[in-house]
């Protein structure tokens, strides 16, 4: 079985294609920098040149793949890649050419929470490709993961503690929060790539803990063995300055209104369900944290 990666050099995209290989798939690896692709030829990985912004890219990736994997995104793009760009027109093309190539199976990542009346539009737009994929007559699994502990533990908090003593939290950062780590969402994409039962749905996946921003610190500094200096963004502030800023600065209120809603909304999550149907062992945000440090 070839499977096409969409987004292979990145967290989900590198994990899902190791698994794969492991057990034993073909894999076609679709990146913008072949050179960033190197590591994953080496592993045995088919790597191709392809943008989600260049639709003939996806057109010649999807040949001759029996299933795809969208694990791309652009939550900061900027330029040419903005998360309209990628996130919406360019996930909605990549649909189109599987539909094209006689792709057998389509798997989506979007996210937890996702929703057409979502206050933040990456969410709005994982929504509205997920309807797109539904309406397309494809075979389709969509998974949604909450944040990445990769991403929004490490490098968007916890990194800046180990290196330089300081961090920022945007909100109080005492609300209980899910993530999961890139390697476990990359098992679930495994199963949805190959495991028949994943046809035609929609899954919510989670980590095991719900924890706060401050809690996360706590960790970093406990690993790093550092006393972090940790400026906090009012919540208040980024209300009123998320609509200010997004004709001038979208990626920044984009931001801001991800971080008010995930500082002020229940972003829990119980995995027990998904455990009785998926049995496996999930990464603790704490193991996370200590493996990071090198501890």
């Amino acid at each position: 079985m070839k499977i096409l990666i969409v987004g292979a050099t990145g967290v989900l995209g590198k994990a899902t294609t190791r698994q794969l290989l492991a057990a034993g798939h073909k894999v076609r690896a679709m990146t913008r920098d072949l050179h960033k692709g190197e590591d994953l030829r080496t592993m045995g990985a088919e790597v191709v040149q392809g943008d989600l912004i260049d639709q003939a890219s996806l057109l010649n990736a999807c040949q001759g793949v029996e299933a795809v994997l969208a694990a791309a995104h652009q939550l900061m793009g900027t330029g040419q890649y903005t998360s309209q760009a990628v996130d919406d027109a360019g996930h909605c093309a990549l649909i189109d050419a599987a539909k094209a190539a006689r792709v057998g199976h389509f798997v989506y990542t979007s996210a937890q929470h996702a929703s057409p009346s979502h206050p933040t539009d990456f969410y709005r737009t994982k929504a509205k490709v997920e309807a797109y994929l539904k309406a397309s007559g494809l075979s389709y699994t969509i998974l949604r993961p909450p944040a990445f502990m990769e991403w929004h533990l490490h490098n968007l908090l916890g990194a800046a503690i180990s290196t330089s003593g300081k961090t920022t939290i945007y909100g109080a950062g005492n609300n209980p929060i899910n993530f999961i780590a890139g390697e476990d969402v990359a098992r679930f994409a495994v199963i949805a790539l190959t495991d028949p039962r994943l046809k035609n749905r929609t899954i919510d996946i989670g980590g095991p803990d719900n924890l706060s921003k401050n809690q996360v610190v706590s960790l970093y500094e406990k690993y790093a063995g550092r006393t972090a200096k940790v400026t906090h963004v009012p919540t208040g502030l980024m209300k009123v300055m998320a609509p200010v800023l997004r004709p001038m600065q979208p990626v920044i209120s984009r931001l801001m209104a991800f971080s008010v809603w995930a500082d002020t909304t229940d972003q829990r999550f119980d995995p027990t369900t998904m455990l009785k149907e998926f049995p496996m062992t999930l990464t603790h945000v704490e193991d996370f944290v200590r493996a990071a440090n090198g501890k």
